[in-house]
């Protein structure tokens, strides 16, 4: 372990570790129902919990052990009340953990270290590429687009407790800390209601004001300062996206109000942000010549804010074009007193716009295709009755020669009509916030020609023709085999004269939109990621070929089985066979509270972005591309996984073994999302084909058993060696970051599951055999991976990232047990249980899901 490593490992200790504990002790002392009996019993379970795992215990045995030996109750009611206390009291724990974590970030992060701003600007700087960076940063920039995809179980008051929690920890003023204890030991972590799709973007709006925007101001003054000369006025380096209110892709909630009120909101949170920066700007610029002017530009965004009903007129341009006059009088009669905050008020302009975040429309290419069924079997006459039927080709041509709709009454299906109505809020968003406002449509489950052109169809409904089309058309590859045939489908539209035509009003530019969640879930781990770089590849190069520039959106979850984990390396590694002009990932789930939750976090994590992106521009010689002989090493190697994964995802028991032994089922009633567990939500009977990644993600996690993440690795690594080609992994591992990175973010995976806690599952008639397959390829691969790194324990080059997993499994060990232990007893009651009892058991499981997810904060 280095110096600086060594250093992070004892600042966790001291400010993480200790501090938990002693901090922790103060629940015990909060003026709470039993809460004193709760603590100590619960310091009871975890120990017995840790001890009866090892001795081989079940979950079953561990609690009815705890409950003979510590507890005078017998009866289930009073069982489960206890039960319900303990998950409460641990939920709290992961709050504080959580706050204790954020205000130790500047300490346990080296802010001038690799990866960050500062590091790569003294790069720059040491090579004499200030010229090239500033080229780059032309074109270059990050976007994050923030989603609303179920995986955060905080509601919004919880989360402003951990930050007011932070604030105060990071102070050390004991005082607050226990007033902000007793208030979270009062406040509901239970959402009683599904929260609304807009009710999403409104909590994600609050990151946007409260970390986002301050944390692109420091970015970006850092920036300019070591660098005045370079320009983003054109080209911003950061840039926000939206997923809530414009993502329709099996969620019948949003509509066309919906996104319409989403962007209003954004409109007016970015205004609010910008009054506030210019009233506290005011302040200073006290001067003879800005005064007046100022006072006028704090009025006008006042009356754009806080009157309701003023009609919206001032522009982004126009609020830039008079902070650059009070800069330029600053600079002439107050020697430039204060000019860097107007700087840095200008460049967070030119990031945020009077959008604050591009809304992205998303829709399922099935759904397309239902509309044009309808218009077909309407009497508008626009198609012929036989479109169904007809070939791909036919189809393209009859749908960019269509003729505008009347009116959409003639759709009964809603869905359907919200489809078509959506083209017209998408011109009145970009009217409103700017073209940046709504200017992409994502196409899910993209698998040919016909799924792209079909959006265009949708704008000649409208009667916008094909000129006038100012969105970007985005299709995303998704399964192995859609991943495999994206080259073929790109290939034929780029041929097509109407879309080639587009694509230069466009500014030459095709954005293709590629999903870890789902490919991952189709062909397990390592084939879904080498398919993706495969695809990256082969779409470069054919996107180049055809005279186009490509950019590449990764649909990216939280945990590494859904493309997570450090997904910065994964950047820097790819070489210059595959375009890295613009970073584009989406941040969702416990990702946003995780990794941008505060100002210090979102900070750092976007400058480890930036510096991997930029880096692998003008340092391209340090990550150099996988050559021909390692590609053929590492698609060999990726089939094994493959053929290993298909066998267990072939498995005929594997849905019922998901559904019977995790909280699968009772997905859908956690109130934590607007959409539906799964697609075709109308069916009762389980599909993992219906099944959405996340719960199917979720549910491996809370099993602790991770298969997303690791299973095949084993196999195909031991299957490596039979045929004697292990030392060349090991080569590849040494010299490639993108192959390391791939087993970094394996090993995190692994690191979170625990076997011992589902072990009674080995002896079930019905699951035995699938526990032991994924159990066997989980010990195989660590096997594997220990043989391969050199290490002898997992995530060994990530020591704080190990420690602070290590801690929060320890916290929610009894959760976990306790679910299980639940699962178990309704399984065995069956139909015979009382329903008091059996829904009683299914809020339990619920329950814990809270906890073991919020503590899986660390993108695993």
């Amino acid at each position: 372990m280095d110096v600086v490593s060594s250093q992070s490992v004892q600042h966790f200790k001291n400010d993480v570790g200790i501090r938990f504990q002693l901090y922790n002790s103060l629940f015990t002392s909060l003026p709470f129902h039993k809460i004193e009996k709760t603590g100590i019993l619960l310091s009871l379970l975890s120990s017995m919990c840790e001890e009866g795992y090892e001795k081989g215990s079940g979950p079953v045995e561990i609690v009815e052990d705890f409950f003979s030996r510590h507890t005078s109750f017998t009866t289930s009611k009073e069982r489960m009340d206890l039960m319900f206390r303990l998950v409460q009291y641990v939920e709290r724990q992961v709050v504080l953990f959580d706050a204790l974590e954020d205000a130790s970030y500047k300490k346990i992060n080296d802010f001038s270290g690799p990866g960050t701003l500062k590091q790569l600007m003294s790069a720059v700087a040491q090579n004499n590429k200030e010229a090239q960076f500033g080229k780059v940063l032309e074109d270059f920039c990050v976007r994050l687009v923030l989603t609303a995809h179920p995986t955060q179980f905080y509601p919004g008051s919880v989360l402003g407790i951990i930050r007011d929690l932070s604030n105060a920890l990071l102070k050390n003023d004991a005082s607050e800390i226990n007033v902000l204890l007793q208030q979270l030991g009062k406040t509901p972590f239970f959402k009683k209601n599904k929260p609304t799709p807009f009710d999403e973007a409104v909590s994600l709006i609050w990151y946007l004001e409260n970390v986002f925007y301050p944390a692109a101001g420091r970015i970006l003054s850092e920036l300019k300062n070591q660098f005045p000369g370079i320009t983003t006025a054109k080209h911003s380096v950061i840039k926000m996206g939206f997923w809530p209110g414009g993502d329709r892709d099996g969620n019948p909630f949003v509509t066309r109000e919906t996104t319409l009120q989403v962007a209003a909101a954004l409109r007016g949170a970015i205004l609010k942000c910008y009054y506030f920066d210019v009233r506290r700007l005011k302040r200073r610029l006290t001067f003879h010549g800005v005064e007046d002017i100022m006072s006028d530009l704090e009025r006008r965004l006042y009356e754009e804010v806080f009157i309701p009903g003023k009609e919206a007129n001032i522009t982004d341009k126009e609020i830039i074009s008079i902070l650059e006059e009070v800069k330029q009088i600053v600079n002439e009669k107050a020697n430039g007193l204060f000019v860097p905050r107007i700087q840095e008020l200008i460049s967070k302009i030119e990031v945020f716009g009077l959008h604050f975040a591009s809304l992205d429309i998303r829709q399922d290419s099935s759904v397309h295709e239902k509309v044009f069924s309808r218009v077909a079997a309407s009497q508008a006459g626009l198609l012929p009755a036989d479109y169904d039927t007809l070939e791909e080709k036919e189809k393209v041509k009859l749908l960019l020669n269509l003729k505008p709709l009347d009116n959409t009454s003639i759709f009964e299906d809603t869905v359907v009509k919200d489809t078509v109505e959506v083209v017209n809020a998408i011109c009145s968003v970009q009217k409103s916030n700017g073209e940046l406002g709504c200017n992409r449509y994502i196409i899910s489950h993209a698998t040919s020609v016909l799924s792209i052109i079909e959006v265009m169809g949708l704008f000649k409904l409208n009667g916008i023709g094909c000129e006038e089309i100012n969105v970007d058309i985005v299709p995303l590859f998704e399964t192995i085999e859609d991943l495999q045939n994206a080259g073929d489908v790109m290939k034929t539209l780029y041929s097509l004269p109407e879309y080639k035509a587009h694509l230069d009003r466009r500014g030459g530019t095709q954005t293709i939109m590629l999903g870890f969640s789902d490919g991952t879930k189709d062909g397990g781990y390592l084939m879904a990621n080498w398919s993706i770089y495969r695809a990256k590849e082969e779409l470069t190069r054919i996107t180049r070929q055809y005279g186009f520039d490509v950019i590449f959106f990764d649909g990216r979850g939280g945990p590494p089985s859904r493309g997570g984990g450090k997904t910065h390396k994964f950047y820097a590694s790819m070489g210059r066979n595959i375009s890295n002009r613009e970073i584009q990932l989406t941040i969702q789930g416990q990702t946003v509270s995780a990794n941008f939750g505060i100002i210090d976090s979102a900070q750092f994590n976007i400058e480890q972005l930036i510096n991997a992106g930029v880096s692998s521009s003008l340092f391209a010689d340090r990550y150099p591309p996988l050559n021909g002989k390692q590609e053929q090493l590492l698609e060999e190697l990726s089939s094994y996984g493959f053929d290993a994964y298909i066998k267990l995802k072939n498995h005929p028991q594997l849905a019922n073994y998901l559904y019977e032994m995790s909280p699968l089922r009772f997905y859908s009633e956690t109130n934590i999302g607007s959409r539906p567990a799964k697609r075709g939500h109308q069916q009762t009977s389980i599909s993992l084909g219906d099944l959405r990644a996340i719960p199917f993600s979720g549910a491996w996690s809370q099993l602790k058993q991770n298969v997303p993440g690791f299973f095949g690795v084993g196999t195909a690594l031991k299957q490596m060696e039979y045929i004697g080609r292990f030392d060349e992994l090991k080569q590849l591992y040494n010299e490639s970051l993108y192959f390391k990175t791939l087993l970094d973010n394996c090993e995190m995976a692994m690191s979170k599951s625990y076997f011992p806690i589902t072990a009674y599952i080995a002896e079930d008639e019905q699951f035995g055999a699938i526990w032991q397959m994924i159990y066997d390829e989980f010990v195989l691969t660590k096997q594997y991976i220990y043989k391969l790194t050199g290490h002898d324990t997992l995530m060994g080059s990530y020591p704080v990232d190990k420690l602070s997993i290590r801690m929060r499994e320890r916290i929610v060990m009894p959760l976990v047990t306790i679910q299980q232990y639940a699962l178990v007893k309704l399984r065995e009651g069956a139909d015979d249980m009382d329903e008091t009892l059996r829904d009683a058991y299914g809020k339990l499981i619920m329950r814990c899901s809270f906890g073991i997810i919020n503590a899986g904060r660390n993108s695993a």
